[in-house]
């Protein structure tokens, strides 16, 4: 179980590395938490960060380097920090990762690997690169540093009585959870498509879902991390769901009202406005998409069956 020590030795150990993103006060009682700012774009950097230094520390970085799977968001992550660490970094993303994280991930000098249609197939595929060059794996959202890594964002948010944040895989729930989770009401807010926490507590335990929709490139895991499921039964996080209308809705408000160009996947935590109690911060957690769907048909952009 990842806790708040965990979180505050994260913090310690990647302090060097990430932004502190700031928050600002949209309105009295209400706050916008400005993950979008964060280096490669999203949380991400954050745990990446985390899993590749305590490896080092520890003397278990490989000469291979990283292996991740993702659906675009973690490899980002895992690909900024590995260049700016000097580690070589391979990523396996779906063929239908949206292009613009494709090529950013190219750009930070990650080489990248296209397998399936769904996370799952390409997390299979990187599964078989690790076995056979014995890179270090650094998992989206469910390994202890990464938990720990995408926590250390509790860390830096205003006094609050309600967090609203989006939930895919669990890793930023999760830590959060573990940073602030006992004294701070925390909503996990996930697309009615790809309702993996709350399939998991309905269940008892993380259980496969179907995934699809506008936001599954970046929350859009078949089924929740255990120890993001665990976080959230030990401090009774809430999950709710959302429509992909009420996400595409919230995407929208969000750049024409504040000028805040956020992913669906962000823009989901906004979605669920209707949750909040008392001050409350919202947590827009990535700004990985093209600029030009804010204009053009709404999720354009936006491919089924990825994650991460």
């Amino acid at each position: 179980m990842v806790d708040r020590t965990d979180i505050e030795a994260a913090a310690r150990r990647i302090g060097g590395h990430i932004r502190h993103t700031p928050s600002y006060e949209v309105r009295p009682g209400l706050w916008f938490k400005l993950e979008l700012l964060q280096h490669s774009g999203s949380f991400k950097a954050r745990g990446a960060f985390n899993r590749i230094l305590a490896a080092a520390e520890a003397g278990a970085l490989p000469e291979a380097g990283v292996v991740v799977a993702s659906g675009g968001n973690a490899g980002l992550g895992v690909a900024y920090a590995a260049s700016r660490l000097g580690v070589r970094a391979e990523v396996f993303v779906p063929r239908n990762a949206p292009a613009t994280k494709v090529a950013r991930l190219r750009e930070y000098g990650a080489e990248v690997h296209q397998h399936g249609r769904e996370y799952a197939e390409a997390y299979a595929a990187s599964s078989v690169r690790v076995a056979e060059t014995g890179a270090l794996f650094v998992h989206a959202y469910d390994q202890p540093e990464i938990v720990a890594g995408q926590g250390t964002l509790g860390l830096e948010l205003p006094e609050a009585d309600t967090v609203l944040v989006a939930v895919g895989g669990g890793g930023l729930v999760g830590g959060i959870a573990a940073a602030v989770g006992d004294r701070v009401r925390i909503v996990a807010v996930e697309p009615e498509q790809a309702p993996t926490l709350h399939a998991a507590l309905a269940a008892g335990a993380p259980v496969d879902v179907r995934v699809s929709g506008v936001a599954a490139d970046s929350l859009g895991a078949r089924r929740v991390g255990r120890i993001a499921f665990d976080l959230a039964v030990r401090h009774g996080i809430e999950s709710v769901l959302v429509s992909d209308e009420a996400i595409v809705t919230a995407r929208l408000r969000l750049w024409r009202e504040h000028r805040l160009a956020v992913e669906h996947g962000a823009a989901a935590a906004f979605a669920a406005l209707e949750h909040a109690a008392g001050t409350t911060v919202v947590v827009l957690c990535g700004a990985n998409t093209d600029p030009a769907t804010l204009t053009a048909a709404p999720a354009a952009d936006q491919p089924a069956h990825a994650a991460g």
